[in-house]
């Protein structure tokens, strides 16, 4: 299954035209995604406000994920301070799969963002986390916080913005987009041989684990005929016609 490192804002001094930080309605935002990436089997690690984006790149080289997702909030250069509008989602230009996953997310704000017409995914070199980390990385700069309706927009749909970009990160990744865990126990129940947990909901995807019968499962969810499961710590799909549900 995927993991993604998750990195909110640091920047505490980053003040909303309205009221509140950067730091703060980023980790707002991040604490939202969480509930979604957990139903729809996304593992991630996070930073904490404590870190520097020195230190966030440092931890996400450290591991080995799928994706590193900045958010970030924009600010508009003194000159046109407030007046500026839009979400842009970076990404480096070599990196083909930090391009996608950055047309995706763009993609996917459009429908929710007031103004579609200026949501844009866009390369760049000038930022250290997408130039500087192993991961494809994309660098979300949500929306203006020094512009009014912008920022009310943050603060208002933090939930929408939340479920929005999980539901573009499932499509990333090729998975399916679930509200919530389902959180069902259940048994693995095979004639012969062993129930095999796979990376995505389809008997070519590749094999995570095994579990032989009898073994005990967390059902995370269901999609059709297959069970996101946790086995053992180990989370995939399993065919539901070989799981009994306790």
């Amino acid at each position: 299954m995927p993991i993604i490192y998750l990195s909110p804002s640091t920047q505490e001094n980053n003040y909303f035209v309205t009221g509140g930080t950067e730091e703060q309605y980023m980790n707002l935002l991040a604490d939202k995604m969480i509930p979604y990436l957990d139903a729809s089997g996304i593992r991630y690690v996070r930073n904490t406000p404590s870190m520097t984006a020195a230190s966030s790149i440092a931890a996400s080289n450290a591991g080995n994920y799928d994706l590193h997702l900045a958010l970030h909030s924009n600010a508009a250069p003194e000159s046109k301070y407030g007046t500026v509008r839009g979400s842009i989602v970076f990404y480096y230009p070599n990196s083909s799969k930090g391009r996608r996953a950055a047309e995706i997310i763009a993609d996917g704000l459009k429908d929710i963002y007031p103004a579609p017409n200026l949501v844009r995914a866009e390369g760049t070199t000038a930022i250290g986390e997408v130039r500087r980390v192993r991961a494809p990385s994309v660098f979300l700069e949500l929306a203006f916080h020094d512009n009014v309706e912008d920022a009310n927009w943050i603060t208002n749909n933090l939930d929408a913005i939340a479920r929005n970009l999980v539901l573009s990160l499932t499509e990333y990744f090729g998975i399916p987009f679930y509200e919530a865990e389902l959180n069902r126990t259940g048994m693995v129940d095979v004639s012969w041989g062993v129930l095999n947990i796979r990376a995505q909901p389809n008997q070519n995807a590749a094999i995570l684990a095994q579990a032989p019968d009898g073994a005990p499962l967390t059902i995370l969810n269901r999609s059709n005929d297959w069970y996101l499961v946790n086995y053992n710590g180990i989370i995939g799909y399993a065919s539901g016609d070989f799981i009994t549900i306790n």
